[in-house]
């Protein structure tokens, strides 16, 4: 898949949502921030309680870009951890690779952080780690490595080129940027994460 269709595809999704998914959906969402499509424009019907719910958990799926089954999988693990099932399911996807790599600012998209760690651009406390779903542990440090480094995208990302359209750094993130190095200080806490979802609703639709 090229890079503006895939770009298209998030356009269309960030409007379909209701939310800006990418720093280039954001434009465009905000001339046509209704859903895709002939009927977009026309007011939503009253929706049901389940196609809301779905909506909710379409929306964090599509904002840490995960597969049905991997959301699935993290909805059970965070069902069998102590306290609120919804708060843990945010907490734990935040500790993915990919998402901190995002964070951090290393990336501006989630798509791209995912390739950064796929095409084996990051360390984890000085080992290559190309899962973006590896769980970053506290007191880990995630980094480019050095010969990445010197890559024209990295340098770019170190001069502080992706913050202008990303979130303040979280404060379970301590950031060397001009290192392109970070460390995860402590768990994320739900409230601090900048994620756009109502977690009860997706808790309701997993456990319907």
């Amino acid at each position: 898949m090229s890079n503006v269709t895939r770009a298209r595809r998030q356009v269309r999704l960030s409007r379909a949502l209701g939310l800006a998914l990418t720093p280039k959906a954001v434009k465009h969402f905000e001339k046509r921030p209704y859903p895709p499509g002939e009927h977009g424009r026309a007011r939503r019907r009253t929706e049901s309680d389940y196609a809301v719910r779905l909506r909710e958990k379409q929306r964090l799926r599509a904002q840490y870009a995960l597969r049905e089954k991997q959301l699935a999988r993290a909805y059970e693990d965070a069902r069998k951890a102590p306290g609120l099932t919804g708060e843990a399911l945010v907490e734990d996807l935040e500790t993915r690779l990919d998402a901190l790599v995002l964070r951090a600012g290393f990336a501006r998209t989630i798509l791209q952080a995912r390739q950064v760690v796929v095409h084996r651009h990051v360390l984890v406390d000085g080992k290559i780690v190309d899962r973006p779903s590896f769980r970053v542990k506290e007191g880990q440090t995630l980094q480019i490595k050095p010969k990445s480094q010197t890559t024209v995208p990295f340098q770019v990302a170190a001069a502080g080129a992706h913050r202008d359209v990303l979130p303040a750094v979280p404060g379970y993130l301590d950031v060397q940027l001009e290192k392109l190095s970070a460390q995860l200080v402590r768990r994320p806490k739900r409230a601090e994460v900048p994620v756009t979802c109502e977690v009860q609703l997706v808790v309701e639709y997993y456990a319907r």
